[in-house]
């Protein structure tokens, strides 16, 4: 049985040759489409060129040489729109715009990019952009960064690159984009209903309605089917058509013409700085990809009546009519290309292949960078920088105050930072964290946003595309669920399926975890760090004092700088506005803040470690550690034992050799940690400690219960205390006169 791409291979051919070519849906000619024959014959060229890389990884996967055959088959009209850009503007693409990358790398001569392609469809670990690690339309020189299977969450990251633009400009930051660029965002009909997609959207009208500047075009390729779910007619222009402050503007995908008219105007607009929606009406050819059988949810009319409208069809009729080519010498394009794509494909399968993990995981940590040196702020800048705080600073300070210092201090130091989150502006966010950065730095570097985080999380994206160091904020832990694809599925695997040449480095505040009586519920105490933990490359850390959040922040800070990487802060709310340890009034959890000229630093990896008992090690972070602290002095004073607590700080990776190195010659073990029993960091902490030490002590965890948070006196209930600590760490020595007394 022939298979669809047999049948629309051939229909090319045997409809063009007999001028059986389907009529012209406009008369717009050259002239008012902006084009010239040479353009108009380039243009048809990248879509034939897409085509027959299309129709030949159908064919390599038939053969188990290819692995991922979504193609652009039915959308190369895209080409016209990439014509209309410069290489330049930045562009986040659908998985369907070959012909537009073709088109681009054109633009700018690239060498072969059908080679490049077809690497890519091999899996080859010559594949220039990804390294053989996945199928992605992306170019370091054609200003295309990858997506995989873009599902809407390329929207938020397009938008933040286009904020950046103005934002470049207005703080004189040089950047990565040239100051008068434009991006640029393809994706689907159906990926337009995702809630992604229509919130990235909804904050492009909000900033538009503002008057902000945003030079920013959404492209939606509307083929009329997602998988199998047909869009109804027209529910894109109801949806899209009028938006306050979006310019809404469509094109016939299938007319090469009209579809670069249509791509002109929303470059003009653009470059004024002003949002476009670009609504391109196509066909989807071949079904949705290699595997889907699309017969099962179409019947062979609606299949043929797509078929009768190949937007190559479409083209060849309109070389034709312009006297452009012949019907011949448009067949004879398309079967000259095929054959030079095949031979090519036949070389690339050949090329190697990743071939071990090491292979495949290099690219997952991003490369380090060299960055001129930045002076620690002198004592004459800091008196400036400080000058309403002389007195305060002369006191110790509970964790929020010093981290508000710190920011202060590193966005004096670093002019490429950037603030970002809901209420940090004059507010100064829930806590106050955030407080009068705003009248420090200015409404450009703190930027209040709306209640969106994955809006939040994409303008950080955004933004570090343009050289930025982006420092959102999340307000509480539980929050974050609205938005963990921005970090899972698009900041921390950016450097991966780039093979390095694509980052995201940025710094995620996060208030969370428990121990808070006035708030209740998932949503402001949560705690559960686990979306976190299984994400390759991220790094993840949590002070558990205002001493070491200040240190740890600066660290994350150079990670991201230097080291390009994704860092999580986790700031745990209880311990904000924490002063005391023991008893009211002691003022042991109060530290002095000291600037970085004279500060000792908290490397990635380096644990804090109090006490040097062999008796018994308590390994915590955050609140657990605080408490731990509490308890230490209880289990020293009323039952003699001589102990050592170890604070984690730094979650993901775990540093395993620091920890098996302060516990080693320990008799016992307790792991405290407030994060519920099931998924909490205590399961991996006890596989470690199992797997590297020699002679396995007693060992024992204390975790939060596998329940929600409540409210009021019994916001506590389900978590580790002061006395539960007690009484679990008795329990671990087995000390029957112990276990007999009070547990603390």
């Amino acid at each position: 049985m022939q298979n669809r791409a047999e049948i629309v291979d051939q229909a090319f051919v045997q409809r063009v040759s007999s001028g059986d070519l389907p009529p012209s849906l406009n008369r717009i000619g050259l002239e008012e489409a902006g084009l010239t024959e040479s353009l108009l014959l380039q243009l048809f060229e990248s879509q034939v060129l897409s085509r027959q890389l299309d129709l030949c990884s159908r064919k390599l996967q038939a053969r188990g040489e290819s692995f991922y055959t979504i193609g652009s088959a039915g959308h190369e009209g895209n080409a016209a729109i990439a014509a209309a850009f410069r290489h330049d503007d930045m562009a986040f693409l659908h998985y369907r715009d070959a012909a537009f990358l073709l088109q681009r790398a054109r633009q700018v001569g690239a060498t072969d990019p059908a080679w490049d392609m077809l690497l890519s469809f091999a899996a080859s670990s010559e594949d220039p952009i990804s390294g053989g690690r996945h199928k992605v339309l992306g170019s370091k020189t054609l200003f295309v960064p990858p997506q995989t299977s873009t599902i809407a969450s390329h929207l938020p990251k397009a938008l933040g690159t286009a904020a950046s633009i103005a934002l470049a400009r207005q703080l004189k930051h040089p950047g990565a984009l040239p100051a008068d660029s434009v991006v640029l965002c393809s994706f689907g009909d159906a990926s337009a209903n995702h809630s992604t997609a229509l919130g990235a959207i909804n904050s492009a009208c909000w900033t538009r309605y503002q008057k902000h500047p945003l030079p920013l075009v959404f492209v939606c390729e509307d083929n009329g089917i997602g998988i199998s779910t047909p869009t109804p007619q027209g529910w894109i222009a109801a949806s899209f058509g009028q938006r306050p402050g979006l310019h809404y503007l469509s094109c016939d995908g299938l007319d090469l013409l009209d579809t670069y008219r249509c791509a002109r105007q929303a470059e003009q607009l653009a470059r004024r700085q002003q949002p476009v929606f670009l609504h391109m009406r196509c066909v989807r050819l071949l079904g949705h990809a290699g595997s889907d059988a699309q017969s099962a949810y179409l019947s062979t009319a609606q299949i043929e009546q797509s078929e009768a409208q190949d937007p190559l069809l479409h083209s060849a009729r309109r070389l034709i009519e312009l006297g452009v080519l012949r019907a011949d010498q448009i067949v004879s394009l398309y079967q000259r290309t095929a054959t030079e794509v095949e031979d090519k494909a036949e070389r690339a399968i050949g090329r190697p292949k990743l071939a071990s993990a090491a292979e495949v995981m290099v690219s997952i940590v991003p490369p380090r960078r060299a960055l001129p040196a930045r002076a620690a702020l002198d004592s004459a800048a800091l008196d400036v920088l400080f000058a309403k705080d002389k007195t305060l600073m002369t006191q110790p300070q509970p964790m929020a105050r010093l981290l508000n210092w710190a920011l202060a201090e590193l966005m004096a130091t670093h002019s490429e930072i950037l603030l970002m989150g809901e209420d940090i502006g004059p507010k100064g966010g829930v806590y106050n964290v955030t407080g009068k950065l705003w009248e420090k730095f200015g409404k450009h570097r703190v930027i209040n946003t709306l209640l969106d985080e994955q809006s939040i999380l994409g303008l950080a994206l955004g933004v570090a595309h343009n050289g930025f160091i982006p420092i959102p904020e999340i307000q509480f832990l539980a929050y974050v669920h609205n938005a963990e694809d921005q970090i899972r599925g698009e900041a921390a695997s950016l450097s991966f399926f780039s093979n390095g040449q694509y980052t995201n480095p940025m710094v995620i505040r996060i208030a969370g975890l428990g121990y808070q009586k006035g708030f209740g519920g998932h949503f402001h105490n949560d705690n559960s760090l686990n979306v976190f933990r299984d994400i390759p490359g991220l790094i993840l850390a949590c002070p558990g004092n205002g001493r070491d959040a200040v240190e740890m922040l600066r660290e994350c800070v150079r990670l991201a700088r230097e080291e390009q990487r994704v860092v999580v802060f986790i700031e745990p709310i209880a311990l904000y506005m924490a002063r005391d340890l023991h008893a009211p009034g002691d003022g042991h959890w109060s530290f002095n803040y000291v600037p970085a000229a004279r500060s000792t630093p908290i490397p990635l990896g380096k644990v804090g470690l109090e006490g040097d008992g062999r008796q018994l090690a308590i390994i915590s972070y955050g609140n657990g550690y605080y408490l731990s602290r509490q308890a230490a002095r209880d289990l020293a004073a009323e039952h003699g034992i001589e102990l050592r607590l170890i604070d984690l700080r730094w979650l993901q990776p775990l540093p395993g050799d620091a920890i098996a190195d302060a516990v080693r010659d320990c008799e016992a073990i307790l792991i405290v940690d407030e994060c519920r029993r099931s998924g909490s960091i205590s399961e991996a902490l006890m596989t470690l400690l199992v797997e590297n030490l020699d002679v396995a002590p007693r060992l024992k965890r204390l975790c939060a219960q596998d329940s929600f948070i409540a409210l009021g006196p019994a916001a506590t209930a389900t978590l580790p205390s002061r006395s539960s600590i007690c009484q679990a760490a008795l329990e671990l020595l087995g000390d029957e006169n112990s276990r007999r007394s009070s547990p603390c």
